[in-house]
């Protein structure tokens, strides 16, 4: 009688734990939605260690997230403002500089952080199954407490130059969102082609550098001639730039043909990230 207890005390643990099948998605743009849900806690795991990790043994912790487009906003200010004479649409010249630099800063540290998840991450890449794509989304998402704590500084910067945000501040999150989807875009890019080649790490702060001064970061983007306003927009930090320094102070025109081009350069980028990482998900694990 034991063989019979042992067949149902097999099939009884077989019924508890049941086996989970994997196999490659088919479809050039498979985004299991559901699938990313279900992993929702890894997610928030990989986030709060990125955070964890960024801040770890630091002499002054989370004021790094401070003192980067602080300092950068006194140095424009100073040579672009001052000295260059740059206009800045009737805006103080450090509330000009910082409204960019809110955006910029958390673009530039999403984007080079989303670089080198994949890579930083083989160990557990080649151990467990989870969706690849969780790595660069939870790259883009821990930048969001440093966004937090720069923006925190610029409402007490606001309240120093006596201004008081307009009606047009209510679009504030959807340029946040736009600039979250920027950063993902490229971050998908960039962690897929630096799994394959190592020093795609290298490119990346030049690459950053050039696309800032592309960028109506240090300049407004009222100095582009109007004929090729639209041209200007396609890239994607111009209309999020813009939009925030517009949603934040009020000032300028609302960016219509730069965030329509933005918003659409946007929308490209991810899509195509999510092909092309989705595309080399399956040998990722063999090349990291």
């Amino acid at each position: 009688m034991a063989v019979p207890q042992t067949h149902a005390a097999l099939a009884g643990a077989q019924n508890e734990f049941p086996s989970v099948h994997i196999a490659a998605r088919r479809g050039w743009l498979a985004l299991d939605l559901p699938e990313l849900w279900a992993y929702r806690e890894l997610l928030y795991f990989f986030v709060w260690r990125d955070i964890k990790v960024r801040y770890k043994q630091t002499v002054i912790g989370a004021a790094w997230a401070v003192l980067q487009p602080l300092m950068t906003m006194l140095v424009f200010s100073l040579f672009f403002g001052r000295l260059a004479k740059i206009p800045s649409q009737g805006l103080p010249y450090p509330i000009f500089y910082y409204c960019a630099l809110l955006p910029w800063t958390y673009f530039q540290t999403a984007t080079q952080t989303a670089t080198n998840i994949v890579v930083d991450q083989q160990r557990v890449i080649t151990k467990i199954y989870f969706p690849r794509v969780v790595l660069p989304i939870s790259a883009v998402l821990s930048g969001l407490l440093d966004f937090a704590i720069s923006f925190g500084v610029f409402l007490v910067m606001m309240v120093y130059y006596h201004m008081v945000p307009t009606r047009a501040v209510i679009w504030l999150p959807a340029f946040t969102l736009l600039a979250i989807l920027t950063a993902l875009g490229v971050g998908l890019w960039l962690s897929a082609l630096n799994a394959l080649y190592r020093d795609v790490r290298y490119v990346v702060p030049f690459l950053v550098q050039f696309w800032m001064f592309a960028s109506p970061v240090v300049y407004p983007s009222s100095l582009v001639s109007e004929k090729w306003r639209w041209l200007y927009g396609l890239n994607p930090m111009t209309g999020v730039i813009e939009g925030f320094r517009w949603a934040l102070t009020g000032h300028g025109q609302p960016p219509g043909i730069l965030l329509a081009a933005s918003s659409a350069a946007v929308l490209l980028l991810v899509l195509s990230g999510l092909v092309y990482f989705h595309a080399m998900e399956g040998t990722i694990a063999d090349v990291v």
